[in-house]
């Protein structure tokens, strides 16, 4: 099988809570143990809602690779790196631009909705308006294969696409395109070659899914052919021209289960929120204080979990048997509500505690992170570098 790359990218505009470990960082922990891993600060993206208080981002970069670092996004199985810090990605983002119908970035439904939810804010600028096309710059410079979203994000792939397709109908067809692709298949030597053409018959002339992911993983295998080969018999397999970007799939990921302190959304715009770093006293008094179902006025009020946000915690903390005993007690008024949720308390506790440690032994060592990020971008740099020669070649823009 050809190497599934994953990538992924999180705005720096304050401290992470238990939404982004329960809703992202649980995800990336793991896909880093499966696929080859890439794992984004994306400022540029925060600077599109937050031009006017660049100072949360500066302030809030260091202490997001922290928590994340601290949660076992693990530099030995994924790369950390920063987006300002590999300026190709501004690079192709600009070449993209050319290329982009602007009814394309209109109909994203993102741009709509945001501008309405951030109505106090001027969104009526060119970067707000293009920061779909830099987030399809992000994947698109990688050559990225899947890219973990929620189900609203999804529009955000499907839009990569159709950039990634554009760009290879537009700029893909090499003069003597087919007559390369024949003597490339040549290449793959006499039994290979044979099998390349019968899996490509059967995707162009059936629809055989199977049969392109098996003809894409035999190109991929091959060793000593050249970058501009295997892009030709990938655009040749599909019946287009050469392939010099890949249409990345989207990943859906399961919906955050966490629900804030007040049974909403757990995020900063609503004040409901238990940060990563918060203090144990803060986070248990947080937790104490929360409301619980209106019907139970007196301890001897009989209740119902359903309608209580501290239920939907014990869904996320709690096993089966804390559950049934917060079932039965909260309708059978056998159990208080600061009892209910004292296992809570203790479970969120426990997660955060050497998540806390580990935070606190990088808070303490700078030079650490620095060094971690900086090795990061450096590979970032070197994976953008060959894509943006592909590009510029593919464009033209290689002048000699």
């Amino acid at each position: 099988m050809a190497v599934e790359r994953v990538l992924s990218g999180m705005r720096p505009t304050g401290n992470l809570h238990l939404g982004h470990y329960n809703g992202v960082l649980k995800n990336w922990i793991k896909l880093q143990h499966e696929h080859e891993c890439l794992f984004f600060v994306a400022d540029w993206h925060a600077l599109t809602t937050h031009y006017d208080t660049p100072e949360i981002i500066e302030e809030s970069v260091w202490e997001m690779v922290i928590d994340w670092l601290a949660a076992g996004v693990d530099p030995a199985n994924a790369t950390i790196f920063i987006q300002s810090r590999v300026p190709e990605h501004a690079e192709l983002f600009t070449l993209l631009s050319m290329i982009t119908p602007l009814g394309w970035l209109e109909r994203v439904p993102t741009y709509k909705d945001q501008q309405e939810k951030l109505s106090s804010k001027d969104l009526s600028t060119y970067g707000f308006l293009g920061y779909p096309l830099l987030q399809s710059a992000d994947i698109l410079i990688y050559k990225a294969t899947q890219v973990p979203v929620g189900e609203d994000q999804v529009p955000h792939i499907e839009f990569t696409r159709e950039i990634a397709r554009r760009f290879n109908h537009i700029y893909g067809k090499e003069t003597g395109f087919e007559e390369k692709a024949e003597a490339a298949i040549k290449k793959l030597g006499g039994k290979k070659g044979a099998l390349y053409k019968e899996m490509r018959n059967a995707y162009q002339q059936s629809g055989d899914e199977e049969a392109l992911e098996s003809a894409r993983a035999l190109i991929e295998e091959q060793q000593g052919m050249s970058m501009g080969d295997k892009e030709r018999l990938l655009g040749y397999l599909e019946g287009g021209g050469k392939m010099i970007l890949v249409e990345p799939e989207y990943k859906l990921m399961p919906a955050s289960k966490m629900t804030g302190l007040d049974g909403q959304k757990m995020s900063k715009s609503y004040n409901n929120t238990i940060s990563l770093r918060e203090d144990l006293e803060s986070v248990a008094k947080k937790i104490k204080t929360m409301p619980t179902d209106p019907a139970r006025v007196r301890r001897t009020d009989p209740g119902d979990p359903a309608k209580c946000p501290v239920w939907q915690l014990h869904e996320i903390y709690s096993d089966q048997t804390i559950q049934d005993w917060v079932q039965i007690g909260c309708k059978g008024a056998s159990i208080g509500c600061i009892e209910c949720k004292q296992p809570v308390i203790e479970a969120v506790i426990k997660e955060l505690k050497p998540i806390q440690e580990r935070a606190a032994q990088y808070a303490e060592d700078p030079t650490l992170v620095k060094n971690i990020v900086a090795e990061g971008c450096e590979k970032a740099r070197k994976l953008a570098r060959e894509t943006m020669r592909d590009v510029r070649d593919a464009m033209g823009l290689n002048y000699t």
